[in-house]
């Protein structure tokens, strides 16, 4: 299961903010079916929502972590009946496709060409 920094799980959780669930878990739990459409999902977006139908926590807890474990993922948020999921691919961290400081102002720039006049 990969480990997440503080950071890389703000910054996932921020991408997150705006993504509708792919995967619902319902009354029958967390079945082998739902396993794999879990991991389809993940391969084809990496960062993922799922909701549980239930009002059990300590049931979404535990699909939680059910989740990581078998599918190699790294739990990013639980938040009531939301699970946030993220799955890298190959070598890629969290902070790959595009999440970068905000602070950052990019690349440095390279300094100015003038024209010059050649006498000659």
């Amino acid at each position: 299961m990969p480990q997440l920094s503080s950071i890389e799980r703000r910054e996932l959780r921020a991408r997150a903010h705006n993504l509708d669930p792919v995967v619902s878990i319902a009354e029958n739990g967390l079945t082998e079916s739902v396993l794999k459409e879990i991991d389809i999902n993940l391969k084809a977006h990496q960062l993922i929502k799922i909701r549980v139908y239930g009002d059990s926590r300590e049931n979404r807890i535990a699909y939680l972590e059910q989740i990581c474990a078998e599918l190699d993922a790294a739990p990013v948020q639980h938040i009531g009946k939301l699970l946030i999921v993220w799955r890298p691919t190959a070598g890629e961290s969290a902070t790959v496709n595009g999440a970068q400081n905000p602070k950052s102002r990019g690349p440095a720039s390279a300094p100015r060409r003038t024209k010059r006049s050649f006498q000659g």
